[in-house]
């Protein structure tokens, strides 16, 4: 890009969510440029997590995550369907594996009504066994509606369909600064030829560093911008088949789902993730968690055998808040910030790569007429 380009809209971040929101805007016309700082597309959040649809029960009444949990799912089947991503519709079965955890199950279900989830079945254990018959449970909540998704296909999907509505993506580019002048966003640009760039309006949907992001622009108040905290995730990965047909999550703990059975599109199973709250972004991999796992999935899983998980991968999900906190996902337009034509979206963990169509279509919405 030459010095001084201008631009309609920058999109900063080519993960699931600012390839969701790129494509989105394109399509309604706008000339749309992602700027990327890593040299691939969603090298972190979007592409290091359990890739699952997921139904939209687990969160409260009236946050952002239930509602574009919810409406995303609808999106996203029905454009993996025509897309042709490889997706699977295949259902999971949150489980009690004790009866005083009953009483969780029966608030999920609850929670799942209120969202407009209606859809979900108890199951008692005879129930279990015949679906999953290496599962220990006695009682469970089946959702038919819980699927699983290639992220990268996906990912690749929505790019295709920016680049054929004249947008574009630009790797190896990271933001440095930025600046509300007038009217108009300007963004100071890094990679091989540093750059700046005029812009109408900015989405920042950089992830794990969007809160930098936003500090890092002139103008943005301070005061709107959350501190960032960091979660890691381990997966560990069964290394025989897969004696599951369905996903299998336990009673969800402070901080996450709890360590869950999850299957990829080759129908092999991964456990995870577990939580670690880490000081920055960091993916090693630490085998010494393979003990909590173990432990974790024979709570429900009791014939797992000595030395059957091999390492997986890490991920870090973009919290909100720290160890024992629950957060909603934050988009702020220019009534909360004070510059128009600029939307921040913060903490978008999951349920992120479910809601993304939704989360587009939301801020599209909020950026017509900028």
């Amino acid at each position: 890009m030459r010095e001084g380009t201008e631009l309609d809209v920058a999109v900063i971040g080519a993960g699931v969510i600012g390839l969701a929101v790129a494509r989105e805007l394109a399509r309604t016309g706008r000339e749309v440029m992602v700027l990327e700082t890593e040299s691939t597309i969603g090298s972190h959040t979007s592409s290091r997590n359990s890739e699952v649809i997921h139904a939209g029960i687990m969160y409260p009444k009236g946050s952002l995550k239930a509602e574009l949990c919810v409406a995303g799912k609808h999106a996203l089947y029905d454009y993996t369907a025509s897309a042709g991503v490889a997706h699977q519709r295949l259902g999971k079965l949150v489980v009690a594996t004790r009866d005083e955890e009953i009483p969780v199950l029966e608030r999920i279900l609850g929670q799942a009504r209120d969202n407009g989830v209606d859809d979900l079945a108890w199951l008692d254990a005879s129930e279990v066994r015949a679906l999953e018959p290496h599962v220990s449970a006695v009682r469970a909540l089946h959702s038919p509606s819980t699927g699983i998704i290639d992220s990268h296909e996906y990912m690749a999907a929505l790019r295709r369909d920016l680049v054929a509505a004249h947008g574009h993506v630009v790797l190896s580019t990271p933001v440095l600064r930025g600046r509300a002048d007038e009217g108009v966003l300007e963004l100071e640009l890094g990679g091989v030829e540093p750059t700046t760039v005029r812009c109408n309006a900015v989405v920042n949907a950089a992830g794990l560093w969007a809160p930098n992001v936003s500090r890092s622009i002139a103008g943005v108040a301070e005061a709107s911008v959350p501190r960032e905290h960091f979660a890691k995730g381990h997966y560990f990965v069964l290394r025989s088949k897969s004696p599951f047909r369905h996903l299998v999550y336990p009673i969800p703990v402070p901080g996450g789902l709890g360590v869950h059975v999850t299957l990829d599109l080759d129908g092999r199973a991964r456990f995870g993730p577990d939580v670690s709250w880490i000081d920055g972004v960091d993916y090693a991999f630490d085998e010494r968690r393979a003990a909590e796992f173990y432990a974790a999935v024979r709570a429900y899983y009791p014939a797992l055998a000595d030395g059957a998980l091999e390492r997986g991968y890490t991920g870090v999900r973009p919290k909100l808040g720290p160890a024992g906190t629950a957060h909603d996902f934050i988009i702020h337009g220019g009534e909360t910030h004070g510059v128009p034509g600029f939307v921040a979206l913060y903490g978008i963990e999951s349920p992120g790569l479910t809601a993304s169509l939704a989360i587009a279509a939301r801020v599209a919405s909020m950026l017509a007429g900028s």
